[in-house]
């Protein structure tokens, strides 16, 4: 497999070659933070801005903040769940509006109309109470001329991500990175023509991926979690 993800990375993807089909390869997310802002060291003291998508992004984001002296913000997205999963999803919503539907999931499932319509309005809901709630009387930053990095703890199908993209590009942003712990291959691939730089320390490959499994200790991230990091931060 090492040989098949060397083969098939994409000429803007940078990843770490020992790391790949790995699992457990960090410690926590302030560990993958930390591997990645080594990656990012380029753009230390530049005119560069973090953006953590909550929950799970925001601490990996904090410490490449912290490192690399860069202001950290928010790219507020949720998935729009299955009716009977909170866990599956077909889509994304993000702060500003962008909705990106997953055709092929939505077929296979047989969703009607008013399941869709009723998953979008609950995702923007959420989206809503949670840049309200997170960024309070914050003004969102004016990304032209700037760059933006994009942080998550993980990307499995690539959905939130790209609505994320989508949501920073509508914003202005000159220049748009991905940088993540861990991803699937095939993810990374679905994201990577979208933006000018993807920086992924653990990138694998095969039938089944976990988020989770790049981690030796993994939890879910609370909001009381996110709002702590954001007091030291904005």
């Amino acid at each position: 497999m090492k040989d098949e993800l060397e083969i098939n990375l994409d000429h803007n993807i940078t990843d770490k070659p020992e790391f790949r089909d790995n699992v457990h390869v960090f410690l926590d997310r302030e560990h993958a933070g930390i591997i990645l802002s080594e990656m990012l060291t380029s753009y230390k003291e530049t005119d560069t801005i973090i953006f953590g998508i909550p929950a799970g992004g925001v601490p990996v984001a904090a410490p490449i903040s912290r490192e690399l002296e860069l202001p950290l913000d928010l790219a507020v997205v949720s998935k729009i769940t299955l009716p009977w999963s909170t866990e599956a999803g077909y889509g994304a919503v993000a702060f500003e509006g962008t909705i990106q539907l997953n055709q092929n999931i939505i077929s296979r499932t047989g969703l009607n109309p008013d399941d869709i319509k009723d998953g979008i309005e609950k995702a923007t809901i959420k989206v809503e109470k949670r840049f309200k709630e997170f960024r309070a009387d914050k003004t969102f930053p004016n990304l032209e001329n700037h760059t933006a990095v994009l942080v998550d703890d993980g990307i499995a199908s690539g959905y939130t991500m790209l609505v994320a993209v989508k949501a920073l590009k509508n914003k202005g942003a000159n220049k748009i990175i991905i940088a993540v712990p861990t991803a699937h291959l095939q993810a990374l691939e679905k994201v990577a023509p979208h933006v000018n730089e993807v920086y992924c320390a653990n990138i694998r490959g095969g039938s089944s991926f976990a988020v989770a499994e790049a981690y030796k200790r993994w939890y879910d991230v609370e909001d009381e979690e996110v709002k702590e990091i954001l007091e030291e931060f904005m």
